[in-house]
């Protein structure tokens, strides 16, 4: 079971707090899909979730649930499951009593409730721990616990409060996979809060990023990387080519050169963004099939950090520093030359 989720120029401001923890907000979430809130720490996500949830009342706006305005409904009614950044299991319950615990407090059997539990159980692929304590668990298995008691009660939208936080990387990729599959199995409305864009990529559909609780952009998870709404979601999405120029004829001239970009404005200043994986590094005998567009530029090598499989340079040219994320194995050297290709049909301008 699933429906849409609608928020309608949400605002919420705490007493004494000088401004609002969410400001205006409006987002929709079709049903079944599911969007990722992302934003640095203190930027209003969690609130967003508890408006929805309704741990908290908004001062104006509407949250509207399959077309229903639920602001004055209880949070028990709203048809809405939260998954926590902590698990906030019941230490004295079985793993399976855990999950059961909604159907029982609704009036089912034991008997009833448990069956369902077991399912959900095997669901998030914890078959034969029903039995277990809660401090037997590892974390990851705690919160695939947590995420299968929310789907036992059945919510039309699921909220997924950073629940992957505090994983290491590979349960935290286990996790994701197992969310890829609930969405295949029962397909809920989810809105997941992270501030780990790279989560919110590999889970979400869209993404909405938040800050000071305003959305500054909100998209497909393509657009967020590549057609950002303004130069400072393209930072919190990770680019770090954001280059000033001037617009003329659709041209966007800076000390970098001149590069066309197609559905940019046709005069004004505007800032060229070019995702720094996108840029690239050409060798001496380097011969490639580029857009007539293209530009291809050089300069100096000013930093290098290698990290594993991949390598961060910044280079020079002229007054420009551009960062390029390349493979370790083709890094040049610090001083050293090299020539680079821009793809046209990567970069993106946005109002300087």
């Amino acid at each position: 079971m699933s429906t849409d989720l609608v928020l309608d120029s949400v605002t919420k401001r705490f007493p004494g707090s000088p401004s609002s923890a969410v400001a205006d907000v409006t987002l929709s979430v079709p049903r079944g899909a599911c969007t990722a809130v992302l934003g640095p720490s203190g930027s209003g996500k969690t609130t967003l979730l508890r408006l929805i949830a309704g741990l908290e009342l908004p001062d104006t706006g509407r949250v509207l649930i399959g077309g229903d305005d639920v602001v004055r409904v209880p949070a028990e009614r709203r048809g809405v499951g939260m998954v926590f950044q902590k698990s906030m299991l019941f230490p004295h319950l079985s793993v399976l009593d855990n999950v059961a615990f909604a159907a029982r407090a609704a009036g089912e059997s034991r008997s009833v409730a448990r069956a369902r539990a077991a399912e959900h159980l095997d669901m998030v692929q914890l078959r034969g721990f029903g039995s277990r304590r809660v401090g037997e668990l590892s974390g990851g298995q705690e919160q695939r616990v947590a995420i299968a008691r929310a789907l036992a009660a059945e919510p039309a939208v699921l909220l997924l409060d950073e629940p992957f936080s505090a994983l290491d990387p590979s349960l935290r990729t286990d996790m994701h996979d197992l969310i890829e599959q609930v969405r295949l199995s029962v397909g809920p409305t989810i809105v997941l809060v992270t501030h780990d864009r790279d989560e919110a990529s590999r889970v979400a559909d869209r993404i909405a990023v938040l800050e000071h609780g305003r959305v500054l952009h909100e998209g497909t998870v393509a657009e967020a990387y590549r057609a950002p709404a303004t130069a400072r979601v393209a930072a919190l999405m990770g680019g770090r080519n954001r280059i000033a120029g001037t617009m003329s004829g659709g041209i966007h001239r800076s000390a970098l050169g001149s590069v066309r970009v197609p559905g940019a404005p046709q005069s004004g200043t505007g800032i060229l963004l070019i995702r720094q994986e996108d840029i690239v590094l050409l060798g001496e005998r380097d011969v490639f099939e580029a857009d007539a567009d293209d530009v291809t530029v050089s300069g100096i090598v000013a930093s290098l950090r290698v990290s594993g499989a991949r390598a961060e340079l910044a280079v020079l040219v002229g007054d420009v520093e551009l960062h390029l994320d390349i493979a370790s194995v083709r890094a040049p050297g610090i001083g050293d030359r090299v020539r680079m290709r821009i793809p046209v049909d990567s970069a993106h301008v946005v109002a300087g």
